[in-house]
């Protein structure tokens, strides 16, 4: 294919006597001519490619009849009123209602639409926090999939707008206490520097006080001497702790101070509750005196302990580490609800405060369930359930009688029953035993021929559990199959399943993904002329790594907002963080592991590499585009097969959390579109 010159810099950078090229590195600035007429010219070439596919309007239009369905998000009580989230169908942001007591949902009232935020709904609203006694809402948007949110403020009486706004937040909690809030914030940018690409160093924690501007705003806590890291404010519900997450940028856990709001004497003293940076923990709640924490602390698989402030070492065990994962816990309706792995999906314990086991939520199938918030004088808590065919559902839950009822369910155009899910377990290349799930329609004939879409992510203890994707609906009606495996760099198994995906054992999760598509193979599932690959994020750096080592695996790759530059991620925005993750090309042993496998750097002129379709946005300030457009330049020019190799850029979308329906759909249309036409499917 013809595709848009690029310029090509020899000079190449040195790490450790090794000369490596980066020959598009003036495509990391986004704003200037030159790069703005790539991309135009790539989208040019891309959209060209994708228009004469003779079946994209159908699918772009099946997959808006399939969209256009109600579906709600967890309610949470927040006084007399029931707070929760609703989109129509087709509405790119979803609405959020207030539900007075004792009313049906058809008389809940708008309380806020970010439909109105912005003339292209683009504008997500990330985050809805309500002061204690309910007076006030702090609510946080983000523009155009940016990761810097704004918050702004409501009163809850009058239901009008309150003058505060505050800028340049990332990365933040909003915990109220007294007659304002905490919350993290970055210095603004200095005039001329991209806001967008720029490294954010010196996060600070601040205390804001409504009716006052931002400039007024309390520093309580920064660290002058530590340019990275994030420091996160929390208070528990009763006011009373004012809890410290800090994390270094370096490892993997974080440390955790307090501070009595209490007690005068404590103004300016904090409490070490963890001190190594080695583990995580954080603080479910207070139950007077004492806290409850959530820590990895020697217990990969995570524990919950009681601990008195004045006595910080002396940890009681309250629920104590298991065979598995313990992934979330609340405190709520005077209970303890703690949601477990198993096999990658979740099983829910309800225990007393003090730890005392009283029984299990009974679920509808195998799936995720989510959920059980709220305070501890709360009756009634909500939560959802969601498989791969089980449309997401929002359930009300009594915890003194451990009854479910249905909330709200969803009705969509899809037939569950003609569906199945099954979970397999295969080896991977050193023996490690992987999960795999896989949906298909029944009566799938394994005879090698189904077109799959084989979907990974492994990293950053990220659990990938069954979940109902409309968009993957559309993928299963016209015949094809899912496949999701549990890969190690993800939380399914606990830290250690974790730790064995992180630098230096990043390959392992190469291996495994590898070892997923051998395993359809040889079962009958597919084969390499019907595979597609895909991930996003750390999940596009899978793809990458993966069409890399092996371009013979699969007939389509689809890596999304991809980290594909491995030697200098860190040097953008809030990169620096996956350090613990990668490594960096700081350290010359990780350098060498790094360059092993960093997809930019290990692509090969006159390979035939898998029809490519690479997506990002140009407001991506968490894996900046340049990382999707130095990759796809490259590709271009090694690609020796006869396949296409594209790139997708999306306007005013980041990277990916509030990415509007429409653009959700436009693009989901167009990845399905190409990977058909690929594979030889219609």
């Amino acid at each position: 294919m013809p595709y848009p010159a690029a310029r090509r810099d020899p000079r190449p950078d040195t790490y450790f006597g090794t000369d490596v090229p980066d020959p598009y590195r003036w495509l990391e600035d986004a704003d200037s001519a030159e790069t703005t007429a790539w991309v135009r010219a790539e989208n040019e070439v891309t959209f060209a490619y994708l228009d004469q596919i003779p079946f994209r309007t159908e699918l772009r239009e099946r997959l808006t009849q399939l969209w256009n369905y109600a579906r709600y998000g967890v309610p949470s009580q927040e006084g007399k009123l029931l707070i929760f989230s609703k989109n129509d169908g087709l509405q790119n942001q979803a609405v959020v209602y207030a539900l007075p007591p004792g009313q049906p949902l058809s008389a809940a009232e708008v309380l806020l639409d970010p439909n109105q935020f912005s003339a292209e709904g683009t504008t997500a609203l990330m985050g809805l926090h309500f002061s204690p006694d309910h007076r006030y809402l702090a609510y946080t948007t983000s523009g155009g999939g940016s990761d810097w949110q704004q918050i702004r403020l409501l009163d809850m009486a009058s239901r009008l707008p309150l003058p505060d706004e505050l800028d340049w937040v990332k990365v933040s909690g909003v915990a109220w206490a007294g007659d304002g809030f905490y919350y993290s914030a970055y210095d603004a940018p200095p005039p001329g520097e991209a806001a967008l690409a720029g490294k954010n160093e010196f996060h600070k924690v601040y205390y804001h006080r409504l009716g006052t501007p931002q400039s007024a705003d309390e520093l309580v806590y920064e660290n002058p001497e530590m340019a990275l890291g994030f420091r996160i404010a929390d208070v528990t519900e009763d006011e009373r702790w004012l809890c410290l997450s800090l994390t270094d940028g370096l490892s993997d856990g974080n440390r955790l101070l307090v501070r009595d709001l209490r007690d005068p004497a404590q103004a300016q003293v904090w409490t070490i509750m963890q001190p190594s940076y080695e583990f995580e923990t954080s603080v479910i709640g207070s139950l007077g005196d004492e806290l409850l924490l959530y820590t990895n602390d020697h217990a990969p698989n995570f524990r919950v302990v009681r601990v008195d402030p004045r006595r910080p070492t002396d940890w009681a065990e309250v629920l104590p580490e298991t065979s598995e994962k313990l992934e979330g816990i609340s405190l709520a309706a005077g209970c303890l609800l703690a949601t477990y792995l198993h096999d990658a999906s979740s099983r829910v314990r309800v225990y007393s405060e003090a730890g005392a086991w009283r029984h299990d939520v009974a679920l509808p199938a195998i799936g995720t369930a989510g959920g059980f918030g709220g305070r501890r004088d709360d009756k009634v808590l909500h939560y959802a359930f969601t498989s791969f065919t089980y449309p997401t559902t929002i359930y009300q839950y009594d915890p003194a009688t451990n009854g479910s009822t249905v909330f709200s369910a969803p009705t969509v155009d899809v037939q569950p029953a003609d569906y199945e899910t099954t979970q397999v377990f295969y080896e991977s290349k050193d023996g490690t035993r992987i999960p795999m799930f896989i949906t298909h329609k029944k009566g799938l004939a394994l005879d090698g021929q189904n077109p799959t879409y084989l979907y990974a992510y492994g990293g950053f203890n990220v659990s990938l559990t069954p979940g109902f994707s409309v968009a993957r609906m559309l993928w299963l009606e016209r015949g094809g199959v899912l496949a999701i495996p549990n890969l190690r760099g993800g939380g399914e198994y606990g830290e250690a399943w974790h730790q064995a995906g992180m630098t230096p054992h990043k390959q392992n999760v190469f291996d495994d993904f590898a070892a997923a598509a051998e395993t359809l193979f040889a079962q009958g599932y597919t084969s390499p002329a019907k595979l597609a690959i895909a991930g996003g994020s750390n999940g596009g750096l899978l793809v990458g790594a993966i069409m890399t080592q092996r371009p013979d695996l699969c007939r389509v790759a689809l890596p999304a907002v991809g980290v594909m530059d491995m030697l200098r991620y860190q040097k953008f925005t809030i990169g620096w963080n996956w350090a613990p993750e990668y490594g960096t090309a700081d350290d010359e042993a990780q350098f060498r592991n790094l360059l092993a496998y960093s997809p930019l750097h290990n692509l090969k002129a006159g390979t035939a590499y898998p029809a490519t379709l690479i997506t990002t946005a140009d407001h991506d300030d968490r894996v900046v585009p340049a990382h999707s457009f130095k990759f796809a330049a490259e590709l271009q020019v090694c690609q020796a097969g006869p396949t296409p190799v594209l790139i997708r850029i999306d306007v005013n979308a980041g990277h990916g959390a509030g990415k509007s329906t429409q653009l959700q759909i436009a693009e989901w249309a167009d990845v399905w579109s190409f990977t058909l036409f690929e594979i030889g499917n219609e």
